[in-house]
């Protein structure tokens, strides 16, 4: 392959992987990367000058609510796969549950991947459900390809997609374990946020900070402990997604400790936002877990450079406008559309330490993902041999974040109004370019269907 004539080649920039940033050079031949070097000389088809920018992995968001079929009124592949090639995003997994009929067995995952590969312009792997009733169809989702298995431990919201109670939850463990397959959590525990949620309609509250009141971080605590027990007991690999609060962290990092297999993944959101900001937004930044004091926030940051988050999704959930508008804070749909600004967002945070941050970043946001979900051979690192998935990332004058920018169904998000100091230039699929000059740029999609320790 190195001798293949370099169709695309990125100049003067500076490359981050895991372990630092470097001033070098990538040709690209054939959808993958073939050269990496301090200056690559040779003539190629296309010619990027990325100097003073950098080189970013292409992100997997290993979490997000594309929703098709059956509610992609809420969010679709196109415009959602849109969304993440504008922030940076070169694959994705797609939740079970807020499609309809969500992804239980492997025919309705085939029909998932059939629509993805008609309309994403990036890469995605999809998720399979584990809910009561559905054991006899696990081998069936490995076998037509799932990235996983998503469970809730408490209610999801959707009605043909019901929770797992600890007993349902250990023989699933079990089979999936005998299957060689990855279990994610939502991890809140069902019976305290149910006390709590009645205790604060009993004093007839229901406003923003009553919803904080109903599920107090001990919720959240209760299910990662029973979920990372019967990781420890079944031998189960074990994602807990969205983990919202350094406790959360630290009960992972000491069952990793233990030798337990298991991981976290956090989001922008809870590096970003915190209890007061939503009390101030209202329902555009209503999620669960929900978003946490202003402390917590600053240790969870403590927590991911200290190495014990693993991963970072947008846990990208939007819904339409009419679900977002309540007074009633219990009847309000959760979900924070955060794919598009959130990473980029992260980026920005970081500020004047880019050259420190963004290695730290590249793992938990490209190579960690591609190494827990057995896609590494292919993706999440700017190596020779691997895809050719990469975002230009260029730090630039501070700007406001407005509605209007949004490439996703409804023009909501919680980042609108925020500052960015950083902003996505361009995202590249195997090559080919996916998003410049603020606007995707592919004719047609050209997403690529991703499976654990395969790629077509």
């Amino acid at each position: 392959m190195n001798n293949s004539r370099l169709e695309l080649v990125v100049r003067g920039g500076r490359v981050v992987t895991p372990t630092g940033v470097q001033r070098i050079d990538l040709g690209v031949a054939l959808g993958r990367i073939v050269k990496v070097a301090p200056k690559i000389t040779e003539d190629a088809d296309v010619a990027i000058d990325a100097k003073g920018s950098y080189i970013f992995p292409g992100i997997i968001d290993a979490n997000v609510h594309f929703n098709e079929p059956g509610h992609e009124d809420w969010e679709g592949l196109s415009t959602g796969s849109a969304a993440l090639a504008a922030g940076g995003g070169t694959c994705f997994f797609d939740m079970p549950h807020n499609s309809e009929p969500p992804v239980l067995d492997a025919a309705q995952l085939r029909e998932k991947r059939r629509l993805a590969e008609q309309k994403s312009c990036v890469d995605f792997g999809l998720w399979g459900g584990l809910v009561p009733g559905n054991f006899d169809k696990l081998a069936g989702l490995r076998d037509a390809g799932a990235i996983g298995l998503k469970a809730f431990m408490c209610e999801s919201g959707i009605a043909s997609f019901p929770r797992v109670d600890e007993k349902v939850l250990r023989e699933g463990m079990k089979r999936a374990a005998k299957l060689g397959m990855l279990v994610a959590v939502h991890a809140e525990d069902e019976a305290l946020a149910a006390t709590f949620t009645a205790e604060q309609k009993a004093k007839g509250r229901h406003d923003a900070k009553a919803f904080l009141a109903s599920r107090p971080v001990e919720v959240e605590l209760a299910a990662i402990r029973t979920a990372i027990e019967l990781a420890g007991e079944t031998g189960c690999a074990l994602h807990i997604v969205h983990v919202s609060s350094p406790e959360g962290i630290a009960l992972i990092a000491d069952a990793r400790d233990r030798r337990v297999d298991v991981t976290a993944e956090t989001c922008p959101h809870y590096l970003l936002l915190n209890d007061k900001d939503f009390i101030k937004l209202g329902a555009a930044a209503a999620c669960t877990p929900p978003l946490r004091d202003e402390k917590r926030r600053l240790a969870l940051w403590e927590e991911l450079r200290a190495g014990n988050i693993q991963t970072i999704g947008s846990d990208h959930s939007p819904v339409p406008p009419d679900l977002k508008t309540s007074d009633y804070f219990f009847a309000i749909r959760g979900g924070i559309a955060g794919c598009q600004h959130g990473f980029e967002l992260l980026f920005s945070e970081v500020g004047g330490s880019l050259d420190q941050d963004l290695p730290l970043l590249a793992g938990l946001l490209a190579s960690n993902v591609a190494r827990r979900f057995r896609i590494d051979k292919h993706k999440g690192s700017l190596v020779e041999g691997l895809d050719a998935d990469f975002t230009i990332v260029t730090p630039s004058a501070e700007r406001a974040i407005h509605a209007d920018d949004l490439w996703t169904r409804h023009l909501l998000s919680a980042y609108a109004g925020r500052r960015s100091r950083t902003r996505i230039t361009h995202t590249f699929v195997r090559g080919q370019c996916a998003w410049a000059d603020r606007r995707p740029t592919n004719p047609s999609p050209k997403g690529q269907f991703v499976r654990p320790g395969y790629h077509p």
